[in-house]
């Protein structure tokens, strides 16, 4: 169930994206969702998000760059080791100059760059470029 919620709020983004609108509202939300925004804002994807009530129902305001083209979150689950991160990548990103794959790991919520310097596999969440 998780992960259809990310992926439904991930589409939301691109949608907002590509009508070329400044802020994108999800709802419902989960702190698997508010991980993923963090990635993404550290890497400069988007520029900033913001929680509103995380307690009940919840909804994320998202501002928006204008850099994403895609992004989804796998619903099914995908184990994958250290030294397959990169060939994964390579494999599911368009490009290799920009894009992420993010994985759950069990030091927490990373992107692949991250993960490969903490020597952690984990399951495949989604991925951005």
């Amino acid at each position: 169930m998780g992960r259809r919620i990310l992926n439904d709020a991930l589409r939301t983004i691109v949608n907002a994206e590509k009508r070329g609108k400044a802020t994108a509202n999800l709802q419902p939300i989960s702190g698997v969702m508010a991980s993923f925004l963090k990635i993404m804002k550290d890497r400069g994807y988007i520029k900033d998000f913001q929680v509103s009530d995380p307690h009940r129902v919840g909804k994320i305001t998202v501002e928006l760059h204008g850099r994403i083209k895609d992004c989804r979150a796998l619903t099914y689950r995908q184990d994958i080791k250290t030294k397959d991160i990169e060939d994964y990548r390579i494999r599911m990103l368009p490009t290799h100059q920009w894009g992420y794959v993010v994985i759950t790991t069990p030091s927490g919520i990373l992107d692949h760059e991250e993960a490969i310097r903490q020597n952690a596999g984990g399951q495949v969440l989604g991925y951005f470029y």
